[in-house]
């Protein structure tokens, strides 16, 4: 397959960690290339495309990806547009990741707006739940609702094999009655029984934040203000426990000796919390493939994200969504 473009300049940690995720990448057998300044990037063995500009991680995106064409960004986005690269990955600066892949690979005919899908683990589950959109629209209408539950419904199927995901709305209650006036207009949309033949999933209604881990759903639908809201909540949370563990862990001898009988059995689930284990969400709708890394990645992130993104690659996942969107509602 065509390499994966690799923004060798997103992020806090680049680009000596993402180089590094690189490299365990190509030791996986997944193919980089590596897009960058080229006298920061220093001399490897990786094919390159070489870039002169560097879009901040506080700067203005839509602006920023207009007027700086030159930038490792833009310049990654254009690879995969031009058939140089399968798919990108950045851990860049993420509203000019979005606008990159969408002013640059545009989007699949039928969605209105492009959404990141972030996966969410569930802990006694090999398979994650699906939260989306997780950042990209702030303000969404009732029918971009009903696109995000199409889309993750089919990335869902294709990358974890589901037959027939279960798409919750995330809400204040269970009640079809409860809700903003956006969650109640897009529930009686996505109660529809067409649309969900069409993309082959399940709405089973209104979800809340407890039930994101949890095993009663497979697909969370959301606006990108309160599924950003959400993420960044579980996060936060999940770091503040194993905080608090290793403290307790380290609080006395006692606590010491019983903390090495225990670590045998909790780094499994550390794993699953560790943000670096996920790598990063995928955008939705552009055609193109696009991963969003953290932009603190560290190089096992960037691994993960090439590795997520390789497997995207491989279903075809943009075809699948392609041939989705494109499929009319039975009448």
């Amino acid at each position: 397959m065509l390499p994966i473009a690799l923004d060798a300049m997103g992020g806090d940690n680049a680009p000596g960690a993402i180089i590094e995720g690189a490299h365990l990448a190509r030791e996986a057998g997944i193919p980089v290339l590596l897009v960058g300044l080229p006298d920061v990037v220093g001399e490897t063995d990786f094919p390159s495309i070489s870039a002169s500009e560097v879009i901040a991680m506080d700067a203005e995106p839509g602006s920023s990806v207009r007027t700086m064409k030159d930038s490792s960004l833009v310049r990654s986005a254009e690879a995969v547009r031009d058939g140089q690269a399968s798919a990108m990955v950045s851990g860049g600066n993420t509203g000019a990741t979005m606008a990159s892949a969408l002013l640059r690979m545009k989007r699949i005919k039928g969605v209105s707006r492009p959404a990141i899908a972030t996966t969410l683990p569930v802990l006694d589950r090999d398979r994650p739940n699906i939260l989306l959109d997780a950042g990209a629209n702030s303000e969404c209408n009732a029918e971009w609702l009903v696109q995000f539950a199409r889309m993750g419904a089919v990335y869902l199927r294709t990358l974890h094999n589901v037959e027939k995901p279960r798409v919750g709305l995330l809400s204040i209650g269970e009640e079809d009655s409860k809700g903003t006036p956006l969650v109640k207009e897009a529930n009686k949309l996505l109660a529809d029984a067409e649309w969900q033949h069409a993309a082959g999933a399940e709405f089973i209604g209104n979800v809340e934040g407890r039930d994101l881990l949890g095993h009663d759903v497979d697909v969370v639908v959301t606006d990108g203000f309160t599924g950003n809201v959400a993420l960044k909540a579980l996060e936060g949370t999940a770091s503040a426990i194993v905080n608090a563990l290793l403290q307790a862990f380290d609080s006395s001898d006692d606590a010491r000796t019983g903390s090495a009988l225990l670590m045998p059995a909790l780094a499994p689930l550390y794993g699953r919390l560790n943000p670096d284990s996920i790598g990063g969400a995928a955008l939705l709708g552009v055609n193109g493939l696009c991963t969003i890394s953290h932009g603190s990645s560290s190089a096992k992130a960037i691994f993960h994200a090439l590795q997520v993104t390789h497997d995207l690659v491989q279903r075809d996942m943009v075809g699948q969504i392609t041939a989705a969107m494109a499929t009319k509602p039975a009448s």
